[in-house]
């Protein structure tokens, strides 16, 4: 459930300890049952999902097909691409489909910290979520306000020609004090769609535990990409399906444990955030 609210949509299971059963086919059928009507419930399909039989200890179908399991005839499962099998878990691994790099969009770097440097000056270091940075370019720090431009772009102390998304980067700028911008700022373009402070926003909110109920007026600390802020429950929207994301209730007086809903956010800091349909590292 934690993973699937965190965005993961592809989803491994390895059923380890096989050798504890003596290989048992009608154990690991009976897993597999069990499991998948879990993962439906979260909202995973079990049938983009590969179950592998393994043992951790023996060794056996991690990287090789195991002599002890004559009877698993391998895993299938269905991809954007097509159907997928294979046999071993180094298999189900490698059928993982890796991410687009988002590197057409608009620049946006949360900053993960601030450094001043002897002799070179200010220093942001942050991944790059989307977009590219470059030196020459003019950067805006939302929600601080503040623009200058990046002098030069360094990963792992050697200089790059541009920083792309997941690359990890510090960047040299120009007339900045290390007081003036801090984590949890965003980088952006300050010509391509340049990020803006939130005075409000709506939230899709899964509440995995908690006791008792929550109504408006709560205030918990939200983390969302490098900042660490308090943020207001102003307002229930409606409750909904966590699944589907059908209205299962409009303007619920209070949510509960397992419950999923729409909320209306106030920051009690300045803050960053974005829709996650147009940058989802920051939604």
């Amino acid at each position: 459930l934690f993973a699937f609210t965190l965005g993961v949509r592809q989803l491994i299971v390895a059923v380890n300890k096989m050798d504890t059963t003596k290989w048992s086919e009608q154990r690991f059928e009976e897993i597999i049952k069990e499991t998948s009507t879990f993962i439906k419930k979260v909202g995973y399909n079990p049938k983009q999902v590969a179950f592998v039989p393994i043992s951790g200890w023996h060794g056996d179908n991690m990287l090789e097909e195991s002599p002890n399991m004559t009877w698993y005839k391998g895993w299938t499962k269905e991809t954007k691409g097509g159907v997928v099998k294979g046999k071993t878990l180094l298999d189900a691994i490698d059928a993982i489909e890796p991410p687009v790099r988002p590197s057409d969009k608009p620049l946006r770097l949360p900053l993960q910290d601030v450094y001043k440097i002897g002799g070179i000056g200010t220093v942001p270091v942050g991944r790059v979520e989307t977009g590219v940075i470059k030196a020459g370019m003019v950067v805006n720090f939302a929600p601080s306000n503040v623009t200058t431009e990046v002098k030069s772009v360094e990963m792992h102390h050697e200089q790059l020609v541009e920083g792309l998304p997941g690359d990890n980067v510090g960047f040299n700028i120009k007339n900045v004090s290390v007081k003036d911008i801090r984590r949890g700022n965003v980088a952006s373009d300050s010509k391509n769609d340049p990020a803006k402070e939130a005075a409000s926003f709506n939230a899709q909110v899964i509440v995995l535990n908690h006791p008792g109920q929550i109504g408006a007026g709560y205030a918990p600390v939200l983390d969302c990409h490098t900042a660490h802020i308090a943020c207001k429950f102003a307002e229930l929207l409606e409750k909904i399906d966590r699944r589907t994301g059908k209205t299962m209730e409009a303007s619920p007086k209070f949510v509960k444990s397992g419950d999923a809903a729409i909320v209306k956010l106030i920051p009690s800091k300045p803050m960053c955030v974005e829709s996650y349909n147009e940058y989802p590292p920051l939604g």
